[in-house]
């Protein structure tokens, strides 16, 4: 139980633990869909390579924009480069280092389906009996009047009666699944060597302390977008108080009966009167949100990078107006 508190602390920590876990999920549930899906194989000519293939690639294409979709970075990448440049220029190497993390998280489910066709083989099978020299087996169905290519082609179909009492379907699935189980276990590995050599080789040619600032920075947009959201909530929810304290006490002035005011209205009508011109008002012009957001946007400090790892934390943040 501690264990499992401290995988859900961990996830829960911040927006990269969160995205990490939603991807890691979208991987098992792609398993799980994968193990629960019925595959049945056409078993005609024209379309079990169609068929196949399309089910070995749809999925994970839309698994892969599920994980776009879901993924913070995402968000994070649009409003850094979509946003008005203002006094912070624009640095593409913060963007690209977001979009590296949201292709990489993305990615994770196509590839678990992709692996999990290749290493169980039925689609695979169906994909290409066809394109096996049936001379390399023995027992094939002479008697049944169809040509080599109508019977390789049922051969994914286990139930076909041409097959019945003969070992020529099971020799031929098993040459077949053994070549995607060798393609499968190809792709793991060369993405196993090409990760470790990716974290070996990329230190020895990029700098470390521009690495470090370009992920300092992403972080630090994810925190203010989060910051700025939770602001406006708790705005809304202060300014959608007064507006309703507002109506029931216009409602009061315009009654004739007297109604007893509950304690918090009373002080909010005594800070009212106390402070008139500092009761919120509703936005309603273009020019006004224009306004305000050229001046957010000017007052943002400069993405800048150091030149050594003494200023790693950059002074503009302390600049930052209240």
């Amino acid at each position: 139980m501690e264990r499992l508190k401290l995988v859900l602390q961990y996830f829960q920590s911040n927006s990269e633990s969160i995205s990490n876990g939603i991807c890691i999920i979208l991987a098992l549930v792609s398993v799980k869909l994968y193990t629960s899906f019925d595959f049945n194989c056409p078993c005609l000519p024209q379309y079990n390579k169609l068929y196949s293939l399309g089910v070995m690639t749809v999925p994970p294409i839309i698994l892969f924009f599920l994980g776009v979709l879901v993924n913070r970075h995402t968000g994070v990448m649009m409003d850094e480069w979509m946003r008005p440049t203002g006094n912070r220029s624009k640095n593409p190497a913060v963007v690209k280092y977001l979009f590296s993390a949201m292709i990489q998280r993305a990615l994770l489910a196509p590839m678990v389906w992709i692996l999990v066709t290749l290493l169980d083989g039925k689609i695979f099978i169906c994909a290409f009996s066809v394109s096996v020299d049936p001379a390399l087996f023995q027992g094939l169905p002479n008697n049944t009047g169809l040509d080599v290519i109508k019977i390789m082609a049922k051969v994914p179909c286990r139930e076909d009666v041409i097959f019945k009492n003969s070992s020529f379907r099971k020799a031929v699935s098993r040459y077949v699944r053994c070549h995607s189980q060798a393609v499968g276990w190809s792709i793991l590995l060369f993405l196993i060597v090409l990760g470790a050599m990716g974290r070996l080789i990329k230190p020895c040619f990029d700098d470390h302390a521009t690495f470090l600032q370009t992920r300092y920075w992403s972080n630090y947009l994810d925190v203010e977008q989060k910051l700025f959201d939770e602001t406006c909530v708790l705005h809304a929810r202060d300014f959608a108080r007064k507006c309703v304290v507002q109506f029931f006490e216009d409602m009061r002035e315009d009654t004739v009966l007297y109604l007893p005011h509950p304690p918090f209205i009373s002080n909010f009508r005594e800070d009212w009167e106390e402070e008139e011109e500092e009761r919120l008002h509703g936005i309603t012009k273009q020019q006004q949100v224009d306004k305000l957001l050229n001046k957010w946007y000017y007052s943002k400090p400069e993405l800048d990078f150091p030149q050594n790892m003494g200023q790693f934390i950059p002074t503009t943040v302390s600049s930052h107006p209240d």
